[in-house]
Protein backbone atom coordinates (compact mmCIF):
# COMPACT_ATOMS: atom_id res chain seq x y z
CA UNK A 1 0.00 0.00 0.00
CA UNK A 2 1.50 3.64 -1.10
CA UNK A 3 0.29 6.43 0.68
CA UNK A 4 1.03 10.15 -0.60
CA UNK A 5 0.98 13.24 1.24
CA UNK A 6 2.21 15.64 -2.18
CA UNK A 7 1.72 18.82 0.22
CA UNK A 8 2.50 18.83 4.06
CA UNK A 9 1.18 22.11 5.37
CA UNK A 10 -2.02 24.19 5.48
CA UNK A 11 -3.96 22.44 2.75
CA UNK A 12 -2.51 18.90 2.81
CA UNK A 13 -4.09 15.78 1.96
CA UNK A 14 -3.44 12.04 1.08
CA UNK A 15 -3.72 9.86 -1.98
CA UNK A 16 -3.96 6.04 -0.99
CA UNK A 17 -3.18 3.56 -3.59
CA UNK A 18 -4.45 0.28 -3.01
CA UNK A 19 -3.42 -2.97 -4.79
CA UNK A 20 -6.07 -5.75 -5.58
CA UNK A 21 -7.25 -6.89 -1.94
CA UNK A 22 -5.50 -3.99 -0.51
CA UNK A 23 -8.43 -2.21 1.90
CA UNK A 24 -8.43 1.40 3.49
CA UNK A 25 -10.69 3.08 6.22
CA UNK A 26 -11.87 6.71 6.80
CA UNK A 27 -14.17 8.82 7.95
CA UNK A 28 -17.30 8.37 6.10
CA UNK A 29 -16.81 12.15 4.11
CA UNK A 30 -12.89 12.16 3.62
CA UNK A 31 -13.28 11.29 0.22
CA UNK A 32 -13.13 13.69 -2.64
CA UNK A 33 -11.47 11.62 -5.61
CA UNK A 34 -11.74 8.23 -6.06
CA UNK A 35 -10.85 5.58 -9.17
CA UNK A 36 -13.54 4.29 -11.37
CA UNK A 37 -12.67 1.13 -10.16
CA UNK A 38 -13.23 1.80 -6.19
CA UNK A 39 -16.00 0.54 -4.12
CA UNK A 40 -16.77 2.45 -1.31
CA UNK A 41 -18.58 0.47 1.90
CA UNK A 42 -20.05 2.92 4.18
CA UNK A 43 -20.86 1.63 7.38
CA UNK A 44 -20.65 1.79 11.57
CA UNK A 45 -18.12 -0.33 11.65
CA UNK A 46 -14.71 -1.48 10.89
CA UNK A 47 -12.99 -4.66 11.86
CA UNK A 48 -13.78 -5.15 15.79
CA UNK A 49 -15.32 -1.60 16.60
CA UNK A 50 -18.60 -2.77 17.60
CA UNK A 51 -21.48 -1.85 14.84
CA UNK A 52 -23.93 0.90 15.90
CA UNK A 53 -22.26 1.09 19.76
CA UNK A 54 -18.40 1.43 18.19
CA UNK A 55 -19.92 4.60 16.19
CA UNK A 56 -21.33 6.29 19.08
CA UNK A 57 -18.38 5.32 20.74
CA UNK A 58 -16.59 6.94 18.50
CA UNK A 59 -19.03 9.85 18.50
CA UNK A 60 -17.86 10.33 22.13
CA UNK A 61 -14.18 10.36 20.64
CA UNK A 62 -15.21 13.74 18.05
CA UNK A 63 -15.53 11.56 15.13
CA UNK A 64 -17.90 10.37 12.63
CA UNK A 65 -20.31 7.87 13.41
CA UNK A 66 -19.93 6.18 10.15
CA UNK A 67 -16.93 4.46 8.27
CA UNK A 68 -16.08 4.22 4.92
CA UNK A 69 -14.00 1.18 3.39
CA UNK A 70 -12.60 1.26 0.13
CA UNK A 71 -10.89 -1.52 -2.18
CA UNK A 72 -11.14 -2.21 -5.92
CA UNK A 73 -13.37 -4.17 -7.97
CA UNK A 74 -11.73 -5.34 -10.62
CA UNK A 75 -8.22 -6.78 -9.84
CA UNK A 76 -6.28 -3.91 -10.89
CA UNK A 77 -4.77 -1.12 -8.86
CA UNK A 78 -6.86 2.18 -7.59
CA UNK A 79 -6.58 5.23 -5.54
CA UNK A 80 -8.63 7.22 -2.78
CA UNK A 81 -7.59 10.69 -2.17
CA UNK A 82 -8.59 11.71 1.54
CA UNK A 83 -8.41 15.45 3.22
CA UNK A 84 -9.75 16.25 6.41
CA UNK A 85 -12.50 19.16 7.20
CA UNK A 86 -10.21 21.43 8.56
CA UNK A 87 -7.67 23.67 6.85
CA UNK A 88 -3.83 22.23 8.48
CA UNK A 89 -1.09 19.18 8.02
CA UNK A 90 -1.48 15.33 7.27
CA UNK A 91 0.72 12.57 8.37
CA UNK A 92 1.37 9.37 8.04
CA UNK A 93 2.30 6.90 11.07
CA UNK A 94 3.34 3.02 10.10
CA UNK A 95 2.67 0.37 13.26
CA UNK A 96 4.37 -2.35 13.45
CA UNK A 97 2.15 -4.30 16.04
CA UNK A 98 4.08 -3.49 19.09
CA UNK A 99 2.65 -0.82 20.85
CA UNK A 100 -1.45 0.90 20.42
CA UNK A 101 -1.70 4.39 19.85
CA UNK A 102 -4.74 7.03 20.88
CA UNK A 103 -6.06 9.66 18.61
CA UNK A 104 -7.81 12.84 20.42
CA UNK A 105 -10.04 15.27 19.23
CA UNK A 106 -11.35 14.38 15.94
CA UNK A 107 -7.35 13.99 14.41
CA UNK A 108 -8.15 10.26 12.81
CA UNK A 109 -8.32 10.28 9.16
CA UNK A 110 -7.94 6.63 8.13
CA UNK A 111 -6.02 3.57 8.35
CA UNK A 112 -5.69 0.03 7.22
CA UNK A 113 -7.95 -2.33 6.74
CA UNK A 114 -5.16 -4.61 9.15
CA UNK A 115 -5.58 -2.27 11.72
CA UNK A 116 -8.20 -2.25 14.57
CA UNK A 117 -10.35 0.98 15.45
CA UNK A 118 -11.83 1.16 18.47
CA UNK A 119 -12.04 4.08 21.45
CA UNK A 120 -10.60 4.48 24.93
CA UNK A 121 -12.69 6.12 27.84
CA UNK A 122 -10.79 8.92 29.03
CA UNK A 123 -12.54 9.56 32.02
CA UNK A 124 -13.42 12.57 33.87
CA UNK A 125 -9.80 13.96 32.74
CA UNK A 126 -11.18 14.41 29.10
CA UNK A 127 -14.24 16.45 30.53
CA UNK A 128 -11.77 19.19 32.73
CA UNK A 129 -9.07 19.18 29.42
CA UNK A 130 -11.79 20.46 27.17
CA UNK A 131 -10.90 17.27 24.68
CA UNK A 132 -13.43 14.71 24.08
CA UNK A 133 -14.04 12.00 26.60
CA UNK A 134 -13.06 8.90 24.30
CA UNK A 135 -10.07 8.48 22.27
CA UNK A 136 -9.68 6.85 19.08
CA UNK A 137 -7.36 3.59 20.06
CA UNK A 138 -5.54 2.04 16.96
CA UNK A 139 -3.86 -1.36 17.55
CA UNK A 140 -2.28 -3.82 15.10
CA UNK A 141 -0.45 -3.51 11.89
CA UNK A 142 -0.11 -0.88 8.57
CA UNK A 143 -0.25 2.48 8.38
CA UNK A 144 -2.88 5.18 9.53
CA UNK A 145 -3.19 9.09 8.94
CA UNK A 146 -4.17 11.51 11.66
CA UNK A 147 -5.19 15.56 10.61
CA UNK A 148 -3.85 18.14 12.41
CA UNK A 149 -4.80 22.38 12.16
CA UNK A 150 -1.48 24.00 11.80
CA UNK A 151 1.33 21.62 11.81
CA UNK A 152 2.18 18.46 12.80
CA UNK A 153 5.07 17.88 15.37
CA UNK A 154 6.49 14.52 16.26
CA UNK A 155 7.91 14.67 19.32
CA UNK A 156 9.68 11.98 20.94
CA UNK A 157 8.95 11.55 25.20
CA UNK A 158 11.64 10.37 27.47
CA UNK A 159 10.69 11.08 30.79
CA UNK A 160 8.22 13.84 30.77
CA UNK A 161 6.49 16.52 28.54
CA UNK A 162 3.68 19.48 29.08
CA UNK A 163 1.48 19.78 26.25
CA UNK A 164 -1.12 22.80 26.00
CA UNK A 165 -4.74 21.58 25.93
CA UNK A 166 -5.91 21.92 22.59
CA UNK A 167 -2.74 20.80 20.93
CA UNK A 168 -2.56 16.80 21.32
CA UNK A 169 -3.23 14.50 18.26
CA UNK A 170 -1.97 11.20 18.84
CA UNK A 171 0.67 9.41 21.26
CA UNK A 172 1.46 5.82 21.71
CA UNK A 173 -0.13 4.10 24.50
CA UNK A 174 3.44 3.39 26.66
CA UNK A 175 2.89 7.32 27.75
CA UNK A 176 0.81 8.24 30.53
CA UNK A 177 -0.40 11.87 31.32
CA UNK A 178 -2.03 13.91 34.05
CA UNK A 179 -4.17 17.15 33.79
CA UNK A 180 -2.30 20.52 35.91
CA UNK A 181 -1.02 23.82 35.77
CA UNK A 182 2.08 25.76 34.13
CA UNK A 183 2.56 28.22 36.68
CA UNK A 184 3.25 28.30 40.13
CA UNK A 185 -0.41 28.27 41.12
CA UNK A 186 -3.41 28.08 39.10
CA UNK A 187 -3.88 32.32 39.24
CA UNK A 188 -0.82 32.02 37.40
CA UNK A 189 -1.23 29.06 35.10
CA UNK A 190 -4.54 30.80 33.81
CA UNK A 191 -3.18 34.54 33.96
CA UNK A 192 -0.47 33.16 31.95
CA UNK A 193 -3.34 32.13 29.12
CA UNK A 194 -2.48 28.69 29.96
CA UNK A 195 -4.97 27.07 32.10
CA UNK A 196 -5.17 22.99 32.56
CA UNK A 197 -2.14 21.50 30.81
CA UNK A 198 -1.09 18.22 29.89
CA UNK A 199 1.99 16.44 31.90
CA UNK A 200 2.87 13.33 29.66
CA UNK A 201 5.43 10.82 30.91
CA UNK A 202 6.90 7.80 30.11
CA UNK A 203 8.77 6.98 26.86
CA UNK A 204 6.95 6.95 23.82
CA UNK A 205 5.92 9.00 20.46
CA UNK A 206 3.69 12.22 20.63
CA UNK A 207 2.40 14.47 17.87
CA UNK A 208 1.00 17.98 18.16
CA UNK A 209 -0.43 20.68 16.25
CA UNK A 210 1.30 23.67 16.38
CA UNK A 211 -2.22 25.68 16.57
CA UNK A 212 -5.42 25.14 18.67
CA UNK A 213 -8.43 24.74 16.55
CA UNK A 214 -10.95 25.66 19.90
CA UNK A 215 -8.76 28.62 20.85
CA UNK A 216 -8.74 29.94 16.77
CA UNK A 217 -12.87 29.72 16.40
CA UNK A 218 -13.50 31.62 19.57
CA UNK A 219 -11.32 34.42 18.52
CA UNK A 220 -13.26 34.22 15.23
CA UNK A 221 -16.25 33.96 16.78
CA UNK A 222 -15.96 37.17 19.22
CA UNK A 223 -15.12 38.94 15.95
CA UNK A 224 -18.31 37.88 13.70
CA UNK A 225 -21.62 40.21 14.12
CA UNK A 226 -24.19 39.01 15.93
CA UNK A 227 -26.93 36.52 14.02
CA UNK A 228 -30.47 38.07 13.37
CA UNK A 229 -33.49 36.45 14.72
Amino acid sequence: MQIEIPDRGGFASALVHLKPGEEFVSEAGAMYVASDNIDIDVTTRAKHSGGVLGGLRRMLASEGFFLSTYRTTDGRPGHVGLAPVQMGDVSRVDMDGSVAWLCAGGSYLGSARTIDVDTKFQGFKGFFSGESLSFVRLSGTGPFLVSAFGQIVELEVRGGLTVDTGHVVAYEETLQYSLGKIGGSWLQSFLAGEGIVFHFSGHGKLLVQSHNPDEFGRRIGSALPPRER
